[in-house]
């Protein structure tokens, strides 16, 4: 009996609803069942709370991860109004990647039980298959429906798949266990010579429209076409026997082969040989998925990318030839010439992908692609190219912080995907990137060529709504007009007075001026923001001191601007300032204990705004002060209109946001000044700017 093969992510066009929607609700349980399963590998309860590294969260957060990210996703979206586990929910919320406003923290955490966390998941499955089969349906389905934010989030479970699927190859081998579902492929000899093959000079388009009729995550939309020149490429993937030449050579001893910032990883991991490499006195095992099997000297050598380019490197030195990883442009000039195309939808891959073939690696020269193998699938493969935003790059609104983080020259793009990537994962449009000196299963093929590794991408902010909130917080100001954040901070220090200002949290932080400010009078400023876009700026002014953006002046035109914290004269306080992405109606029960709450023009940005208000004076010490600014501008886009506090008729009569907030917050505060008006201006163009009033209110929490 042929092997049944994992679901295809659905083409999202067609005429038949009906059928389309039992192939999206097909999709969704599949894929649950299969992470599931993954998780079967685990050895007892036990498995769960250990961390397979250091740097990443113990697995029963990813357990739990991608559950929670349906639930929150599908409220952002409109179609689900209620939390299942409001608590969960913010747990599992952010932590997936090392990023500055990520918590790792264990202690900030009190895991719940593996049982729980597969009673929410159940839950979630029963509500997401109820939309699945009433959500009124239009096809195509395409960016802005919300159908599209249901295609995420089981998207998302399948990149899930794979990333716990290395942190399961990761984990201690007695916390995990062999699996019927999840057995390696068994045959593996001698690894073929490698020898390069040229590829003639091309032209390649990346990038798709809106209209694709694919799910596809928001980098890989827009254009970027280049000439690629000729160049040589290896036939094969890198082996384990042809890297065991480097490793022989002493290439990890040879700090001349590794780039400045592999040096760096080196001497921190110590590393002698790949990490999956066991060496038992003079034999050599690898470490798989669930067990330890004798070399396969013919798979793939499984690398980070400071090791690949430190191979590479040494190979250019013994061989007097330009030696290096391909760019993604030249990923895609070979995969033309290759001759591929998508992976079938009813037979097996002609690549080790999709998990068609197995639960590993197979051997180099096993699937051959035009006259190469594994353009497609096996490991993925490293690249010279930083993710950049192709031009035309928009964020989707309902997960605005799924690339931008990355653009910041330090995760590089890996293709051709591996044994288990499955979904958009498969795609050839796909575009993942990892930090360089992250472990997927990736692994590697050399060019040679003469032409450089153009690195595309800039330092400066060019995204509008982040250089324009880059100036708002920390450019000039505008008609006398005064910083606005600073000048809510000063009215906030100026409100505590002589009480205690020991810790301050800064509530929808955005680009992070405040808490600066802040952090002159504190001795601790956190800065929380929902979109973690925002509060990179303020990371990295807090990490580096120094900003820079583009500045819109007219058309194609811009200005670029600089700015430090030395500058602002904030460059002594940055120590004080910690920035993290959450979100305000559900936070994290670690932001609590304050001296002071500054909330500025964050209630009617709000989803259910009642929910912060109503709990907020839990986060506030006695006689803490809570600072509210907002110009009320409800708008049904942010908050839905039976949420709003305020700016409605009420038996007849005006009720007005302030009316609200005196409703809400009367049983825990008492008004101590305002209300008043502070003035802002948000800066468009050179002849362009936002004049804006803001209510400023300032409580105080009574016992």
């Amino acid at each position: 009996m042929p092997k049944q093969l994992f679901s295809r992510t659905p083409v999202l066009t067609g005429d038949n609803a009906a059928a389309k929607r039992e192939e999206i609700r097909e999709y969704f349980h599949s894929t649950l069942d299969r992470y599931e399963q993954l998780f079967e590998t685990l050895r007892g309860d036990a498995a769960y709370f250990k961390k397979p590294i250091s740097l990443r969260h113990p697995l029963i957060f990813y357990l739990g991860h991608t559950a929670t990210f349906f639930t929150n996703k599908l409220l952002l979206a409109g179609l689900i109004t209620e939390r299942i586990n409001p608590k969960m929910e913010s747990m599992f919320a952010v932590g997936v990647d090392e990023m500055s406003w990520d918590d790792l923290d264990t202690t900030h955490y009190d895991w719940p039980s593996v049982e729980e966390v597969r009673v929410y998941r159940r839950r979630m499955r029963e509500t997401v298959d109820r939309l699945i089969r009433e959500t009124p349906l239009t096809l195509p389905i395409e960016w802005d429906s919300p159908w599209w934010t249901i295609m995420m989030g089981i998207e998302h479970e399948r990149i899930h798949l794979e990333t716990s699927s290395v942190l399961i190859r990761q984990h201690a081998l007695e916390h995990v266990a062999p699996h019927p579902a999840w057995e390696p492929y068994r045959k593996f000899g001698v690894a073929p010579d490698n020898q390069l093959v040229k590829v003639p000079e091309g032209t390649v388009q990346l990038g798709k429209k809106k209209d694709d009729p694919f799910y596809g995550w928001d980098n890989e939309y827009g254009t970027h076409i280049a000439d690629v020149a000729a160049f040589e490429v290896g036939k094969y993937l890198v082996s384990n026997q042809e890297f065991l030449e480097f490793v022989q050579a002493d290439g990890y001893g040879t700090e001349s082969y590794w780039e400045e910032e592999g040096r760096a990883w080196l001497k921190h991991a110590g590393a002698k040989h790949p990490t999956f490499w066991l060496q038992r006195g003079v034999e050599w095992e690898l470490r798989l998925m669930t067990k330890e099997v004798p070399m396969p000297w013919d798979w793939p050598v499984e690398v980070n990318y400071h090791e690949a380019k430190a191979f590479c490197n040494w190979k250019a030195s013994v061989s007097n030839q330009p030696y290096r990883l391909p760019t993604e442009d030249e990923w895609y000039r070979l995969y033309e010439v290759a001759g591929l195309s998508e992976v079938l939808a009813a037979a097996p891959a002609e690549a080790n992908i999709h998990l068609d073939h197995g639960a590993s690696s197979h051997p180099v020269n096993e699937f051959a692609q035009g006259d190469f193998y594994d353009v497609v699938g096996n490991v993925w493969q490293w690249t010279e190219t930083p993710i950049y935003p192709f031009d035309g790059f928009d964020v989707h609104p309902h997960y605005d912080d799924f690339t931008t983080p990355t653009f910041d020259g330090r995760h590089n793009l890996i293709k051709g995907g591996s044994w288990i990537s499955c979904g958009n994962e498969s795609l050839k449009n796909s575009r993942y990137a990892f930090r360089r000196h992250f472990f997927q299963h990736a692994g590697f093929r050399y060019v040679v060529g003469t032409a450089p590794a153009i690195q595309h991408g800039s330092h400066y902010e060019t995204d509008k709504l982040l250089s324009e909130y880059a100036e708002f917080h920390y450019g000039d100001t505008y008609f006398g007009v005064p910083n606005f954040p600073k000048a809510l901070a000063e009215l906030a220090i100026a409100a505590i007075g002589d009480k205690p200002a020991h810790k301050a949290l800064d509530l929808g932080c955005a680009s992070g001026r405040a808490a600066f400010e802040l952090a002159r009078h504190f001795d601790e400023v956190t800065g929380v923001d929902f979109s973690a876009r925002f509060i990179g700026q303020g990371v990295q002014l807090a990490s580096q001191g120094v900003l820079r953006y583009t500045l819109a002046d007219e058309g194609d035109l811009v200005f670029y601007r600089e700015r430090t914290l030395t500058g602002l004269g904030l460059d002594n306080v940055r120590h004080k300032v910690a920035f993290y992405q959450g979100d305000a109606c559900n936070l994290k029960p670690l932001y609590t204990g304050y001296d002071l709450i500054l909330a500025a023009n964050l209630i009617d940005r709000l989803y259910d705004p009642a929910k912060l208000l109503t709990s907020i004076h839990t986060r506030l010490n006695s006689g803490g002060i809570l600072l509210i600014a907002s110009p009320y501008t409800w708008l049904e886009e942010h908050t839905k209109r039976e949420a709003w506090i305020g700016g409605f008729k009420r038996d007849g009569e005006s009720f007005g946001t302030l009316d609200g907030l005196k409703e809400t917050l009367s049983t825990h505060f008492k008004l101590i000044q305002g209300p008043t008006e502070v003035p802002f201006v948000i800066r468009e163009t050179r002849r362009k700017f936002q004049h804006t009033l803001s209510e400023v209110t300032i409580w105080e929490k009574v016992v």
